[in-house]
């Protein structure tokens, strides 16, 4: 029987009590960790996607207008004369606005002259046509220069023709790529404006839907409580303790065996040492009877041969004497009744009562996990009011409004842009026609002025050819006179619009000019101050606050929204946390009704402990127990008398030695046998209590200590175990807690206050304004003047060329009706010489 001795009873629970808190302080295994929670997004899409003006054919002819545009205006952004112009208008000088515009003044002089000059040239072209019906040169001979002459002059009118031609296609691409960009353009300036506006104006409901998220971990929690946790922390105990306690009811169960055997073996012992003392009196008296007449008989003188026999009934008496034997008495009377209890029913219900622990917790511990519930159902205070606060801030509404505002306002003008847009593209296309149409005369008048020439070597053809030809140019010539007016206005107009577009705002902005003249205090009028649109505490730089934009941070970050709301306020969940954890305290399991020893078997190991069976003197009864009964064999004395009886004369004599013989056999089997066979019982008993009583006692002892020292830190250990388990419960449960505030600060910073709508309003606004909208207006009226002013030698050379396409006849006068003819152009003649 393995059983720990009494003293070692503490240290052994000292160990077991180490090895529980070892053990618990690293294994959390039971529970599980805490599971992925996954979140619904909450922040509205505002995010603005990127334009980027895709690489195409014209980007060489934007970058030639830039340079052009850089040339004429090479000076930077003006600061002095934009802070006066936004904050007292009234006191901007027009000398300082000439200065600054002197590039444009120049142009402006230009397209004067320009819209004096042609006009009044094509009027007095137009008259001298009329009346003397010879401009465009005095009729010449013909002489060995005229044919390098002529070509010459075809030759420029061809290519000054191309070039036109060039310009002209390229003014028609680029005001109809204006005029597909205004429409997207437009459409895209609401759209960023409610982005802008969702910045703030969304926030709160945002805020509202991520507050209501908090259901996700409580349902989770809740799911944990309602799948047992009681259960679950009641059987970690049990699996914690069965070891120590199964073995613990092993022991009493051995314990109660023992000291079943043990008080059997003690009553067997008492039970036979009575029969023995009554067998030993009878069979003394017998002996006594059995030697004397023997002595009797082989004493006789007739006897022969009995002296040797005779020595061996003087030693036929008793051999052990069981009256010597230690008392048991008293060992019997303090273990009476003894075993009261019926150890293995005891164990058996002990151990059902153990093996019931798991649902005993939940029965135990019901009421608290309700509380728990009810607790872990509240949300917390911050959560509350975390979407109530939000709108406090005050720029929150003025700024949506401001933008919903600008936002309405712009739709009127937008339409109006569009229907001038319209116009323009309408006035655009009617004038890019007509240099078109230019462009045709010219090709036209002098594809058959050069067939009208070839036809001159061949006389059978007419001269019409030539003739017409040189009528087309002149119509081309009429045409460029015509609509150069026209031109040079559109040209000027949407150069000064584009061009300041381009050198006051595009390259002032891509440079970052101009935030940084929005950036300077004093530069813009209180009423325009962003920061105090935005109701910041602290000044922001803009220019810092795109590049941080556009960098990925948020909006949270960049107008530094800590300083007016304290998000890490509404998310302080230690309140709650702490409530749960106090409800986790409450948590109990009662050990008390896991007895392990009842009373009576207390009672019976007591009495056993007490008894003193360890203290009876065993070797007494071994002693006594290794004697014979009796100390002279009877059977062979008997064997030895029947051989005398046959031997002797006198017959008498040898049949009363052969009765006695029968009689020693007789006695030996009713008398000395059934007490060799009960001095037999008394020998197993008297060893088996021998080899067990002296460790049963300290066994026994060692058993109730253990039973005490278990049953009173059982509740201890199990108490540990439950903080233990209570403690990786709510480590787990805050791990979904954790879990939601890391995904709030992550929404409400990077996602909900997203920066991203400001850069990309910013980068597309300038991407609309100059690469899709400035670029090909600025294209489309530098390819128009391109056109315009080409349109001049064009005239000269049409003019020129003309006169080389009328019939050359052999003659020194043109026939009358050539004079007469009106707008003709006389005829060159040459001399035969």
């Amino acid at each position: 029987m393995a059983s720990a001795p009494g003293p070692l009873a503490p240290l052994l629970g000292l160990m077991l009590s180490l090895s529980l808190r070892g053990a618990q302080a690293v294994d959390c295994g039971s529970l599980g960790p805490a599971s992925r929670l996954t979140f619904t997004p909450t922040a509205r899409d505002l995010w603005l996607a990127p334009r980027v003006r895709a690489p195409g054919p014209l980007d060489h002819l934007y970058g030639t207008v830039r340079r052009f545009l850089s040339a004429v205006q090479p000076k930077p952004f003006p600061t002095e004369l934009a802070r006066a112009l936004l904050n007292e208008p009234a006191s901007v000088k027009a000398d300082e606005v000439v200065r600054y515009e002197a590039g444009y003044v120049v142009c402006a002089v230009i397209a004067g002259l320009y819209l004096l000059v042609v006009p009044t040239a094509g009027l007095c072209f137009c008259c001298c046509r009329g009346r003397r019906r010879r401009c465009g040169g005095r009729v010449k001979t013909e002489h060995k220069e005229m044919a390098c002459e002529r070509g010459t002059l075809m030759t420029f009118l061809l290519l000054t023709t191309l070039v036109l031609l060039i310009g002209v296609v390229c003014a028609f691409f680029t005001n109809q790529r204006v005029h597909e960009q205004m429409g997207p353009s437009v459409k895209a300036v609401p759209e960023t404006l409610r982005s802008l506006r969702g910045l703030v104006s969304d926030v709160p409901q945002e805020l509202q839907a991520v507050a209501q998220q908090f259901s996700l971990p409580q349902k989770r929690v809740l799911k944990d409580l309602d799948a047992g946790v009681a259960t679950s922390i009641g059987s970690t105990i049990h699996t914690q303790l069965r070891s120590t306690v199964y073995e613990m009811l092993a022991s009493l169960l051995s314990m109660g065996h023992a000291l079943q055997v043990s008080v059997d073996h003690l009553r067997a012992l008492n039970a036979t040492l009575v029969e023995l003392w009554e067998g030993q009196q009878e069979l003394d008296q017998a002996v006594r009877v059995h030697r004397e007449r023997l002595r009797a008989l082989l004493q006789e003188p007739g006897c022969e041969g009995c002296a040797e026999t005779l020595s061996r009934v003087h030693g036929l008496e008793l051999g052990a004497d069981f009256s010597q034997v230690p008392q048991v008495d008293d060992v019997l009377h303090r273990l009476k009744g003894v075993p009261e209890a019926n150890f293995s029913s005891m164990v058996q219900e002990e151990n059902s009562t153990f093996n019931a622990l798991p649902l005993l917790a939940s029965l135990q511990m019901a009421d608290v996990v309700t509380e728990l519930k009810n607790v872990v159902a509240q949300q917390p205070e911050g959560l509350k009011t975390m979407a109530k606060v939000f709108p406090d801030w005050e720029a929150a509404s003025r700024w949506s409004q401001a933008l919903e505002k600008v936002e309405n306002s712009s739709r009127p003008y937008l339409k109006e842009v569009q229907r001038y847009e319209k116009y323009r593209w309408i006035v655009g296309c009617m004038l890019c026609s007509a240099v078109l149409l230019v462009v045709v005369c010219n090709l036209v008048g002098l594809n058959l002025g050069i067939w009208g020439l070839s036809a001159r070597e061949h006389p059978s053809h007419l001269e019409a050819k030539g003739r017409a030809g040189a009528r087309i140019l002149m119509v081309g010539v009429g045409l460029s006179f015509l609509f150069a007016g026209p031109l040079i206005l559109l040209v000027f107009s949407t150069f000064l619009v584009g061009g300041n577009v381009q050198t006051l705002v595009c390259r002032s902005w891509e440079s970052g000019e101009l935030y940084e003249f929005v950036d300077t205090p004093g530069n813009l009028p209180s009423s325009m101050n962003l920061p105090h649109l935005l109701g910041l505490k602290k000044n922001i730089s803009i220019l810092l606050a795109y590049q941080q934009c556009r960098k990925g941070a948020s909006l949270w970050k960049v107008l530094k929204l800590n300083d007016s709301y304290n998000l890490e306020k509404y998310l302080d969940m230690s309140q709650y946390m702490a409530n749960l954890e106090q409800e986790l305290q409450n948590l109990t399991v009662d050990m008390k009704s896991l007895d392990l020893l009842s009373p009576a078997g207390h009672r019976d190991l007591t009495a056993l402990q007490n008894s003193g069976l360890g203290n009876i003197h065993y070797p007494g009864f071994l002693i006594q127990i290794q004697k014979p009964v009796v100390n002279t064999s009877v059977e062979q004395l008997a064997h030895e008398l029947e051989g005398l009886a046959h031997s002797q004369s006198d017959s008498v004599l040898g049949k009363q030695l052969e009765q006695e013989a029968q009689g020693l056999r007789n006695f030996y089997r009713e008398k000395v046998l059934p007490q060799q066979h009960l001095v037999a019982k008394l020998n197993i008993s008297v060893r088996a209590l021998a080899f067990s009583a002296p460790s049963l006692q300290l066994e026994t002892s060692g058993v109730l200590d253990r039973v005490a020292h278990l049953k009173e830190e059982l509740p201890a250990w199990a108490t540990h175990i439950l903080k233990n388990e209570s403690e990786c419960f709510l480590t787990r449960e805050m791990g979904y807690f954790s879990q939601y505030v890391a995904w709030v600060r992550e929404e409400v910073t990077q996602r909900i206050a997203t920066c991203q709508p400001l850069s990309g309003a910013l980068d597309n606004g300038r991407v609309i304004l100059c690469d899709m909208m400035a670029d090909p207006w600025n294209a489309f009226w530098f390819c128009l003047a391109w056109c315009t002013f080409l349109l001049v030698p064009s005239i000269i050379f049409a003019i020129k060329t003309s006169k080389y396409f009328h019939p050359i006849w052999k003659r020194l006068s043109s026939s009358s009706s050539e004079e007469t003819q009106l707008f003709h152009i006389p005829r060159v003649t040459s001399l035969k010489l």
